[in-house]
């Protein structure tokens, strides 16, 4: 078996990549993720990877890190260029997952686009409600989503639950809605590229660092 590989990872991608982790038989991948909610305080998360990867770096000979840019203003890659660790291409998730060329046409084509993934449509109450305080104040809503005009739902995998409650959260905030069908995306082939594997399943679970 290859030498163990330490992914730090967003944990907004932990599913996705357990099952790539899965299907490609990277049983050397170990996973540890940092808390979404970082998300809400992107200028912290260069920082949170920091210490991880000095945390761990006796114990592994290779660290990669699951994030894009996610917010920092070039803060993930200030750091990682210090600790001689790489991460994924892509300013978010949502440009790694439709595609960066993709990504930009649905960008250039309605600006006022609001974006979710399977992992935003499964917890949107807890990762945009709340946070928001729409579930206590929905007359908020104008204030925060007035200058938006559509939702689009890239999804991961094919869920009709994920599907409706995509729907129902643009319903909500009274927008258009689009769901566009993105598989893994530019974080499969990234992964491949640099773990490379066959495709197989494996039984055997995630493991936390």
């Amino acid at each position: 078996m290859p030498e163990p590989i330490l992914v730090i990872a967003c944990g907004a991608l932990a599913r996705e990549i357990d099952a790539l982790r899965q299907r490609w038989g990277w049983r050397h991948l170990h996973l540890k993720c940092i808390d979404a909610k970082l998300h809400n305080r992107p200028a912290a998360i260069p920082g949170r990877l920091r210490e991880l990867i000095r945390r761990h770096r006796a114990s592994y000979g290779k660290i990669f890190v699951a994030y894009a840019d996610c917010g920092t203003a070039g803060g993930i890659d200030r750091v990682l260029a210090e600790e001689g660790a790489e991460r994924l291409e892509g300013a978010h998730c949502y440009e790694f997952f439709a595609g960066r060329e993709r990504f930009a046409e649905l960008a250039g084509a309605e600006p006022g686009t609001f974006y979710l993934t399977d992992f935003l449509a499964r917890h949107f109450d807890r990762f945009v409600m709340q946070p928001l305080g729409l579930d206590r104040h929905p007359e908020l809503r104008d204030a925060y989503f007035g200058n938006y005009r559509k939702l689009v739902y890239l999804s991961q995998t094919v869920d009709a639950q994920l599907l409706e409650s995509a729907a129902q959260a643009a319903g909500f905030l009274k927008l258009d809605f689009e769901h566009i069908h993105c598989g893994y995306g530019a974080l499969e082939t990234s992964l491949i590229q640099r773990f490379g594997g066959s495709s197989h399943a494996e039984e055997d679970s995630r493991l936390l660092a």
